[in-house]
């Protein structure tokens, strides 16, 4: 497969992707487009190392998990009305940063190098209108988050995939213990019942400087 990059880390209100057109963070850490997961027929908006960094495509983050597109040439990924919209092959809207209220015509979405895909109003570097660290997927990278956002009201925890070809939620989720005691517990859900597959309550930790 053959990637053309748009040699930038930002999509702007004039730019968007489709193919195999990608961006790149700043210094080459981590690269966002469409991708298919092994024999999978479908694609998805994912962000995933660099081949520079890592030869093998290993993703961290995926936009549309629930909602997949069958063809990535007449599918897009732009800006509209100040959100970050994946548009499928009828041009039905997929999957969005779905802010109500943004500076239009400003805002634009750049990918930096720890992995975080966040959409900023013009050259502010303030707090980001959105960031893809405050909804995680299956990875947790350095600076992302898990616990609760006051701000959305949802809990941000991670979820696995349902198998290696197919992103959609899976069975198992992990978050921080909602009763407040800083432990990490593993859920595993099935027929829409959850149970307590693993804390770490009671999980020695080894600290090392």
């Amino acid at each position: 497969m053959i990637h053309i990059s748009l040699a930038a880390d930002t999509i702007t209100i004039n730019q968007s992707l489709s193919g195999d057109q990608t961006i790149v963070s700043e210094h080459g850490v981590f690269e966002l487009g469409f991708f298919k997961p092994g024999n999978n027929s479908n694609y998805y908006i994912g962000i995933w190392y660099y081949k520079q960094v890592v030869s093998v495509q290993t993703i961290v983050w995926v936009a549309n998990r629930e909602r997949s597109i069958s063809d990535r040439f007449s599918s897009v990924l732009t800006m509209s009305d100040g959100n970050l919209v994946l548009f499928n092959e009828s041009k039905s809207p997929v999957w969005s940063t779905n802010l109500s209220s943004t500076t239009l015509g400003s805002v634009k979405a750049v990918l930096l190098d720890d992995g975080n895909l966040v959409l900023r109003a013009g050259s502010s570097s303030s707090q980001p209108l959105w960031q893809s660290f405050d909804h995680p997927a299956h990875t947790w990278l350095p600076g992302s988050k898990l616990g609760f956002n006051n701000v959305t009201k949802q809990t941000q925890m991670l979820t696995s995939w349902k198998n290696a070809e197919n992103p959609a939620p899976g069975p198992f989720s992990l978050q921080l213990d909602p009763n407040g005691s800083n432990s990490l517990i593993i859920w595993l859900n099935y027929l829409n019942l959850s149970e307590q597959y693993w804390s770490s309550e009671n999980t020695r930790w080894n600290y090392f400087e």
